[in-house]
C-alpha cells in the first residue's frame, strides 16, 4: 500500500511540476509579446502621427517578424502537450492504484429516510448553514420538525457571531440559564465566561473600581472551588490598564476567544444531549477510512456476497485512529476476540476478566470449575458477573 501511494505521489509530483512550468512559458511569453507591442508603440508615437508614414508601414512589418519568431501558439501549445501527457498518466495510475467502484463493499441495509432526513439536516444545521437546511427540509417534506431542530444551532450561532467581536453578553445571559445543568457537567464555562468578561474591563484605562466591583459580584462565588484562578485575577488588579505589559498578559491571548467558543458549542451540545463533533461527518470520515479495507476484503471475497450480507463480524479488523474511538473496547486476553453484546466481558472471582465463550470453553460449557489463566485460583463460571462499559 505504502508502494503504491508513493507512485500516486511521485505522478502527482510530476504534473504539479509540469504545470509550473507551463504556466510559467505561458507567463514569459505573454510578457515578451506586450514588451513588443509596448515597443512598437513608442516607435509609432515617436513618428507623424497627423498622417500615413512609411515609417509606420516599416514598424508594424517588424512587430509582426518579431512575433512570428516567437511564435508564441506553437510555443504554449508544446507546453500544453506536456502537460496533458503528464495529467493523462496520473488519471491511468490513479486509476490502477485505486479502485474507484466502492458499491461491493455496500451492505442492503434498510435505513429510516425520516431519520436520516434528520440527520442531515441537524448536520446543516450545526454547520450554520440554515439556508441549506431549510431548503432541505421543504424539500423532504418534514417542515414542521424544521423549527425543533433548528432552534438551538441558532442560539449557537448567534451566540458564536457575538464572541467573534469579544462580546460576552449573549454567552454569559445563556450560561446563567443554565447555571444548574453546567454545574452538573463538571465544567467551568460560567467561570471563564465571567474571567473573560473581567479581562476586558481590566484592558481599559482606570478601569480597576470598575473590574473589582465586577468580581465581587460575580467571581466571588467561584473563590472558593477555584482559588488559585481567584487569586490570579485579584492580582491582575495591579496592572489594570496595562495587563499587556504584565505577568499575565497570557490572559489577553486571542486564543482564548477561540478556546472560549469552542467550550460553548461542546457544552451547548451536551445540554442538547447531541455530541460536540458531527454523528455525520465523523460517521463519513470513519467510513473513508475504513473503506479501502472493505473493499479488498470484498475483492478476496468475491463470489460469497451473501456472506457479506448476513456478516455480523468482519474476517479482517478495520484500523481506525483514537480520534474514532469512544468507547471503551476489551478484548479477550484468552481469545482475542473482542467483546460484543452476545459476547460480553465477565469478571471472575479472583478479579480477573475473560470474555463469556472463553469461560464457556474452560468451564465446559459452564459444567465444571476451571482455574483462572492469570493466576492458580479456582473459578465457578456461575459466579461470574457481566461487566458494563
Amino acid at each position: 500500500m505504502q508502494m503504491e501511494l508513493k507512485i500516486v505521489k511521485d505522478a502527482f509530483d510530476h504534473v504539479t511540476k509540469k504545470q509550473k512550468l507551463c504556466s510559467s512559458h505561458c507567463n514569459d511569453t505573454i510578457e515578451q509579446i506586450g514588451l513588443e507591442i509596448e515597443q512598437a508603440l513608442v516607435k509609432l508615437q515617436a513618428s507623424d502621427a497627423a498622417a500615413w508614414h512609411p515609417d509606420h508601414k516599416s514598424v508594424l512589418a517588424e512587430l509582426r517578424t518579431k512575433l512570428k519568431d516567437i511564435a508564441p501558439l506553437g510555443q504554449l501549445e508544446g507546453t500544453q502537450k506536456e502537460l496533458n501527457v503528464a495529467m493523462s498518466k496520473y488519471m491511468k495510475q490513479l486509476d490502477k492504484s485505486f479502485n474507484s467502484d466502492i458499491s461491493k463493499a455496500y451492505r442492503n441495509v434498510d435505513f429510516d429516510i425520516h431519520t436520516v432526513n434528520q440527520i442531515i439536516a441537524g448536520h446543516l444545521y450545526r454547520q450554520g448553514l440554515f439556508d441549506v437546511g431549510d431548503c432541505f427540509i421543504n424539500e423532504s417534506g418534514k417542515e414542521e420538525a424544521a423549527a425543533a431542530v433548528k432552534s438551538p444551532f441558532v442560539e449557537m450561532y448567534r451566540i458564536l457571531e457575538a464572541l467573534k467581536s469579544w462580546n460576552l453578553e449573549p454567552a454569559l445571559k445563556w450560561a446563567s440559564a443554565n447555571s444548574e445543568d453546567l454545574k452538573r457537567n463538571g465544567t467551568d464555562l460560567e467561570l471563564k465566561l465571567h474571567q473573560q468578561q473581567y479581562v476586558k474591563i481590566l484592558q481599559k484605562l482606570g478601569s480597576r473600581e470598575e473590574a473589582l466591583k465586577y468580581a465581587k459580584a460575580f467571581l466571588t462565588p467561584f473563590a472558593s472551588t477555584h482559588t488559585a484562578v481567584f487569586q490570579k485575577l485579584m492580582a491582575c488588579l495591579l496592572w489594570a490598564g496595562k495587563l499587556d505589559s504584565s505577568p499575565y498578559s497570557d490572559l489577553l491571548s486571542p486564543a482564548n476567544w477561540e478556546e472560549l467558543g469552542e467550550e460553548v458549542v461542546r457544552q451547548m451540545c451536551s445540554l442538547l444531549g447531541q455530541s460536540f463533533e458531527s454523528p455525520l461527518s465523523v460517521t463519513v470520515a470513519a467510513g473513508a477510512r475504513g473503506l479501502p479495507t472493505l473493499v479488498k476484503m470484498m475483492s478476496v471475497m468475491s463470489g460469497k456476497k451473501q456472506e457479506w450480507q448476513s456478516m455480523k463480524q468482519l474476517l479482517v479488523p478495520v484500523d481506525l485512529d483514537r480520534e474514532f474511538q469512544f468507547h471503551t473496547i476489551f478484548v479477550c486476553p484468552v481469545s482475542r476476540d473482542q467483546a460484543t453484546e452476545e459476547n460480553p466481558p465477565m469478571l471472575m472471582s479472583c478479579g480477573h476478566v475473560l470474555c463469556k465463550q472463553s469461560i464457556l470453553k474452560l468451564s465446559k460449557s459452564g459444567t465444571k470449575s476451571f482455574k483462572c489463566p492469570y493466576c492458580p485460583t479456582g473459578v465457578d463460571a456461575g459466579l461470574c458477573k457481566q461487566l458494563y462499559f
